[in-house]
């Protein structure tokens, strides 16, 4: 009965073992439905919740608001579409495109040698801290960097009074005087909006341009320098052409939470207004949810023509 009983303890835990190696030879004979095991939890959560949002967003465009009741009427129609062309709205479409590309390009001008650099010089505990340096204001919260920004560039301000201890208050004077920068001061006006956003995004740019420079062989550049070519020259025809998916990808961060952010704006500039004010008011505050939902399409629009556009370029090819 014992040595029964012993026997038959091998054979019940044989049952389990016997099963789970079944199902392995299963899957790893059948590669198609181990694939739809591991991506169909992510592909179901991306095509209900992501696309699903998408299309009930594209879907409330073709509606529109009863001006008497408030209510949405979902009839479809092209109203909300042609109220974008309306001067007002088309105005404020390019000043957010505008500032975006500013943005981007400036971001990408403060992010190429800071990313050379951290790639191609440093080393040990100096590339530690030029990392914990640039990410360390992510750290942070955004509204409490944003609201430091404000004190730092009111009027009465760290930015002002330093200015004002070297005698260059007319250079600060000279600039919120300018028709399309200026205001009342550096935290109501575009320049210092301009200045927090570059801020705020700049790390965005710098991180994927130092990964694609930190893969760029060490070889291509000293074949550069053998073949006689200058530090300028490897820079401009070597490094930078090997180094453009990185900076399409940072362009693409920055420039997409520019053209959709609302906050900065709205607590550093004037009244001057970007999609994301016009989207946030009139979801919000007028409750006209169809004209929000068509505006919140113009950066989508925005931003598959500039990958359109950064693919026709090349800046895909070395990924």
């Amino acid at each position: 009965m014992t040595a029964g009983t012993m026997t038959a303890l091998p054979a019940s835990t044989a049952l389990p073992r016997s099963m789970a190696g079944a199902l392995s030879d299963m899957l790893y004979q059948r590669k198609g439905l181990m694939l739809a095991l591991l991506l169909g939890p992510p592909m179901l959560w991306f095509g209900v919740i992501y696309l699903g949002s998408l299309l009930s967003l594209l879907t409330n465009s073709f509606f529109r608001l009863d001006d008497f009741t408030g209510q949405v009427v979902k009839e479809v129609g092209l109203g909300n579409f042609i109220a974008l062309l309306e001067p007002a709205n088309l105005d404020v479409a390019w000043r957010s495109i505008g500032m975006a590309l500013a943005v981007t390009v400036v971001s990408i001008v403060l992010a190429l040698p800071i990313a050379y650099y951290m790639a191609r010089h440093a080393r040990g505990s100096q590339k530690a801290l030029l990392y914990v340096a640039v990410m360390l204001p992510l750290w942070s919260s955004y509204l409490v960097r944003l609201y430091a920004w404000k004190l730092l560039l009111a009027k009465e301000g760290a930015i002002s009074w330093t200015l004002q201890q070297l005698h260059m208050q007319w250079l600060l004077d000279a600039l919120l005087a300018s028709p399309w920068v200026g205001g009342n001061s550096l935290s109501f006006s575009p320049l210092g909006t301009f200045v927090v956003f570059v801020y705020m995004w700049l790390p965005f740019m710098i991180l994927p341009i130092q990964a694609a420079i930190e893969r760029i062989p060490g070889s291509c550049i000293e074949a550069s320098a053998d073949l006689g070519a200058a530090p300028g020259a490897t820079f401009r025809h070597v490094v930078l052409p090997l180094a453009m998916p990185g900076i399409a990808a940072g362009s693409i961060f920055t420039f997409s939470l520019t053209l959709g952010d609302y906050i900065i704006p709205q607590v550093i500039g004037n009244s001057t207004l970007y999609i994301g004010q016009v989207v946030y008011r009139q979801q919000g505050v007028a409750g006209n949810l169809p004209l929000a939902a068509a505006f919140s399409l113009v950066p989508i629009v925005v931003i598959a023509i500039y990958l359109w556009f950064a693919k026709r370029r090349g800046a895909f090819d070395a990924l």
